[in-house]
């Protein structure tokens, strides 16, 4: 019975055109690059991520999107018949995760990109195509790291509304909104500072006499 389903296995093999064209070497030359650039695009992720919270399980699900790609795409350049069977499969699939950060969707295009190129035995172009990439989206995060935005909300008295202005007029600042309560004005402006680390404008504020609190908070744009 099992020498049945092995041959039964080898004729279907042999109709589909799979035994001539997917052989063990070009099926783990595939698996690997695909391995490969996912890493790659793993490493960059992790490593230069500039939003709020780092989601380990999104960087892991670039690594299997560029897998899976390469499988399909391994598979379906054997057969026209089967092309055609996974595209009519694929297109009734829905994804319901919503995506907030644009990069977000940059990095599973690379993934998917890097998963076709490598299915289609274009080794040299995922490799290259992926390590041009990876140098290029460095080069922007390092130019961009020259100062860091925060966000910074004061709450004072009205005696303190020149001495705050004062320490404000400093430092380059947007104002985002302002609040007037009973006893107390809040005042909430965007400033950039060369450090993540630097407080002396918090440090300042504080000094100040009728200043009852001041919060500063990292700016991701999110």
């Amino acid at each position: 019975m099992i020498k049945d389903i092995i041959n039964d296995f080898k004729n279907s093999a042999e109709q589909a055109g799979l035994i001539s064209k997917l052989t063990p070497a070009h099926i783990i030359a595939v698996m690997l690059t695909a391995i490969l650039c996912g890493v790659v695009i793993y490493i960059v992720y992790k490593a230069f991520y500039r939003g709020a919270v780092y989601s380990e399980s999104f960087n892991v699900l670039t690594v299997l999107t560029t897998v899976v790609t390469a499988f399909i795409i391994m598979t379906i350049s054997t057969n026209l018949v089967l092309s055609l069977g996974m595209v009519g499969a694929l297109s009734i699939v829905r994804f319901r995760s919503a995506i907030k950060d644009p990069l977000d969707i940059g990095f599973l295009f690379w993934a998917i990109a890097a998963g076709i190129t490598s299915g289609a035995g274009l080794y040299p172009l995922a490799l290259i195509g992926s390590g041009f990439i990876a140098v290029v989206y460095i080069a922007f995060v390092l130019l961009g790291r020259g100062k860091t935005s925060f966000i910074l909300v004061v709450k004072y008295t009205d005696e303190a509304k020149s001495s705050v202005e004062g320490v404000l007029a400093g430092v380059k600042n947007r104002l985002k909104s302002k609040a007037k309560y009973k006893e107390l004005n809040e005042l909430t402006v965007q400033i950039k500072s060369k450090s993540s680390t630097d407080i002396s404008v918090l440090d300042k504020l504080l000094e100040i006499e009728g200043v009852e609190n001041a919060v500063m908070v990292e700016y991701t744009g999110e």
